[in-house]
């Protein structure tokens, strides 16, 4: 059994930063490995959908990440494979930003996020 786990969030000022984490963990010996799974983050803002953040997966032996146009040059992801952690960077945070962020990860993969972290607030101040 495996889980996501998403931390970091909170009220911070306009302008500001905050990074997010987001940990795969299990409950049984069997080795997860989030480095061979697409990741990503999205968001839900109050009184709106879900939508798309960012994500990071492999291709080969390299790394792509792709990102909405709304958070483009602002946000970067990244993981530590080692650590089973996936990471979201948000600079020169808007209140527009406000919203519910959450991980999901790609397992079987198929091209869906077939599994999901609660979710963690975060709230952008003006």
């Amino acid at each position: 059994q495996v889980q996501l786990v998403e931390s970091g969030g909170g009220l911070v000022q306009a302008g500001g930063s905050v990074r997010l984490s987001c940990v795969a963990s299990g409950f049984t010996f069997t080795s997860f490995r989030l480095g061979s799974f697409r990741m990503g983050w999205f968001r839900q803002a109050p009184g709106k959908a879900r939508e798309f953040v960012t994500a990071i997966w492999k291709d080969g032996s390299s790394y792509y990440a792709s990102y909405a146009d709304s958070v483009k040059g602002r946000f970067a992801i990244s993981r530590d494979n080692a650590n089973n952690t996936v990471y979201l960077q948000m600079n020169g945070l808007k209140p527009e930003d406000t919203a519910v962020y959450y991980c999901a990860a790609d397992l079987v993969p198929d091209g869906r996020y077939d599994l999901w972290g609660q979710g963690t607030q975060v709230t952008v101040s003006s």
